[in-house]
């Protein structure tokens, strides 16, 4: 049988009418041939009665234990998928919400961030073979020992996905409140157009530098698995963006265009850099004691640039005190600016290519843009800016390298 995985955002569900609207994909889903299974996060945002921060808040600086704060930051999207199977099921569809630990998902007992350690495919089967359409909480799992889990930030994407590879989907869609992947933050930069296609290694390279349309983990798990990925909106009938394999940015011959290297730009607005050389007689391994400390902490440095005699990193904003700990017990000498963001140009056709970094400067010159740091891979260059200079910064790129007008697929801007 075909099989579909619809997953909708919170923010795709929040009324009355935008809830009918999601059915109505689920229906259509079903017109074309497929057998849907529908995920769902916890319904609106901090501020409405079920979202998840809303539930937290709940608790205050009471502190609950681990496994209660999963259990409850879990409660968002049961009461989504209860709602929405009895909103398909008065449209005259058998339908049935179900647990994220009911759908088969197991995880390990890391509580607020687990990691799906198996999926049993054999209760949605039995669903769908049966014609009744699963309506799963996403977000959570369950441990062998029966304790709900929760899968972190975004880790609605991550189930529906995971699902989608146990159950061996023909593809994923992802509605969102955005028409797909866009060139820029359409906030930033309004003329910002919808990409077409992806290539999984550049939504990644997206996602993990901060655009905010699908997790990270998520496009990993579908990578592994070869499965397409559509990122869609709920609200108009488009296509959005497809995730594949392929390599976008090059023609048939493996040629790279100079026009079209870059496919899009993602912006973190909030870090923290540190700049630290050691005090005389530290000794010549000074940096890997700084680093080894650092892992054990539980800090993911950023944008690391190293010299004999000193370094840099950056870090997000919540883990300035844990880095400052670190570095105060290794008596360091440190500074520490909070003022910066990172600004990240992605393409796969950028590696190797002759004057890109040339464009990139000229660009960020020309916009009065000092660039403090940089970092590059095979696919994406970051440059770390003040606050300040972040919109500035997103725009003068997304002007160098064209990439405003309309939109790939022909579709209206949202």
């Amino acid at each position: 049988m075909k099989v579909i995985v619809q997953k909708f955002g919170g923010t795709s569900l929040s009324t009355g009418p935008q809830r009918e609207r999601a059915i109505d994909w689920v229906e259509k889903a079903q017109e074309d041939g497929y057998r849907p299974v529908v995920v769902v996060s916890a319904m609106g945002r901090h501020g409405d009665a079920y979202a998840t921060d809303t539930l937290l808040s709940l608790v205050g600086d009471s502190a609950p234990s681990p496994e209660d704060r999963d259990l409850l930051m879990s409660c968002g999207e049961i009461v989504s998928a209860v709602v929405l199977a009895a909103r398909i099921r008065s449209r005259g569809h058998p339908a049935r919400a179900l647990s994220g630990g009911d759908a088969g998902i197991m995880t390990d007992a890391c509580f607020g961030g687990a990691r799906i350690q198996s999926i049993d495919p054999e209760p949605l089967e039995r669903l769908l073979a049966n014609g009744i359409i699963p309506v799963v909480a996403g977000f959570q799992g369950m441990t062998e020992g029966r304790q709900v889990t929760t899968l972190g930030r975004g880790g609605s994407d991550t189930t529906a996905v995971a699902l989608g590879a146990a159950l061996h989907a023909d593809v994923v869609d992802i509605f969102t409140d955005v028409d797909g992947v866009k060139t820029a933050d359409p906030a930033v930069v309004p003329d910002a157009r919808t990409l077409a296609t992806l290539d999984y290694d550049e939504v990644f390279q997206m996602a993990n530098s901060g655009a905010r349309v699908i997790h990270p983990r998520a496009v990993e798990i579908a990578r592994h698995f070869a499965l397409p990925l559509r990122i869609r909106s709920a609200a108009a009938a488009t296509e959005g963006t497809l995730v594949a394999m392929g390599a976008v940015g090059l023609d048939h011959w493996a040629h790279r265009d100079p026009e079209r290297a870059l496919t899009g730009i993602t912006s973190l607005a909030r870090l923290v850099q540190f700049r630290l050389r050691p005090l005389e007689g530290a000794g010549t391994d000074w940096m890997y004691r700084v680093f080894q400390d650092l892992g054990a902490a539980g800090v993911s440095v950023d944008l690391i640039n190293i010299f004999p005699d000193l370094a840099y990193f950056c870090v997000l904003p919540d883990q300035e005190t844990a880095v400052r700990r670190v570095l105060d017990a290794l008596a360091l000498e440190y500074e520490c600016s909070d003022d910066r963001a990172k600004v990240s140009c992605v393409g796969t056709a950028i590696h190797g290519l002759p004057g890109v970094m040339g464009r990139f400067m000229q660009a960020l010159s020309d916009a009065q843009v000092n660039v403090l740091q940089t970092a590059d891979s095979l696919s994406t260059i970051s440059f770390l800016v003040r606050r300040a200079d972040v919109e500035r910064a997103v725009k003068a790129l997304h002007r160098q390298f064209h990439l405003a007008g309309e939109s790939e697929s022909g579709d209206a801007q949202t």
